[in-house]
């Protein structure tokens, strides 16, 4: 197990540094020359000659990159260009509110759609079957913006079961008063494309030998699926699972957007919109790390459910 977090760890590496260049290419030979963006419309060469040799761009590339690596390695991304604050201090204090909404949303998204794939597939192929299928296709259909406009005014200004929007300093009152309509939604939003997803998982297994065997050997259906299928669906729902968790922090900006959450992907859309350079490089950078780290705890996961799987 030792040898394979290793060597899975040393794999990273060439991968890191691809994503690196890439990133390092696209802000500084595309992105254009930062010192006209800080310096503004109406400043003059010298005042844009000390903003590059402030920012280090008056530097050969090799030494920019140098500086780009040293960065990452120090989690030390210098200053937002916006408001002067601290990348690392943006990043430590967003991370949080966001994590509030996307735990609990991927956790109560997970184990309901498992439970109605398997409450589903023990009905396969009946009118109940094709009817929640196409109330499925009937969810996915309707943008995520009709959904919060929704949910926002019907739930929390007609009713006032929910804030409309805010953020507090308690842990306990965000996830229980703030996040809790944002959440309501994302279940919303999501469940539908989990639930069919979830559904193939369970009925490719629905079909295999084992299961036959295990009919005939008189086990009850309840325990065929919810023990044996679950069981073998477990590790195509655990990929999905994971690969989307680093996607999720940046996919949720809307929900931050319209509910005034200062999370991750809210201030990544601050960032795009006020060309905020050290905040965009430092969470590409971040997400990229986060997508293979969560990679290799998907396949520690799989001996974890599945015995037989062996790690190479």
């Amino acid at each position: 197990m030792l040898a394979y977090i290793v060597r899975r760890l040393w794999q990273m590496l060439p991968t890191m540094l691809g994503v690196v260049l890439l990133v390092f290419v696209l802000f500084n030979w595309v992105g254009g020359d930062p010192a006209y963006i800080l310096a503004g419309k109406m400043a003059n060469a010298e005042s844009i000659a000390n903003i590059r040799r402030q920012l280090g761009v008056d530097q050969p590339y090799y030494v920019q990159l140098w500086i780009f690596i040293r960065q990452i390695a120090t989690f030390d991304f210098g200053l937002s260009w916006a408001t002067s604050e601290p990348v690392s201090h943006i990043i430590a204090t967003r991370l949080g509110p966001s994590l509030t909404v996307l735990i609990p949303l991927t956790v109560l998204e997970t184990l309901i759609g498992i439970a109605l794939a398997l409450v589903i597939a023990f009905v396969r192929g009946s009118l109940t079957d094709r009817a929640v299928m196409i109330a499925c296709t009937v969810g996915m259909s309707v943008s995520i913006l009709v959904y919060i406009i929704v949910f926002q005014y019907g739930l929390a200004y007609q009713l006032g079961l929910f804030p409309v929007q805010g953020w507090g300093e308690s842990f306990g009152e965000n996830l229980l008063r703030y996040a809790a309509l944002p959440i309501l939604i994302g279940l919303a939003v999501s469940l539908a494309p989990t639930l069919r997803l979830f559904r193939s998982f369970v009925l490719d297994e629905v079909g295999q030998d084992y299961v036959r065997t295990a009919r005939a050997k008189g086990l009850s259906e309840r325990r065929v699926m919810w023990v044996h299928v679950l069981r073998n669906a477990a590790i195509p729902i655990l990929t999905y699972v994971m690969a989307n968790l680093p996607a999720l922090l940046i996919g949720a900006f809307l929900l931050e957007r319209f509910f005034g959450i200062p999370g991750i992907g809210r201030e990544v859309i601050l960032a795009v919109e006020r060309s905020d350079f050290p905040v965009i490089k430092a969470i590409t950078v971040y997400v990229a790390a986060a997508t293979m780290v969560f990679n290799l705890l998907t396949d520690l996961l799989y001996q974890a459910v599945d015995p037989r799987v062996k790690l190479a």
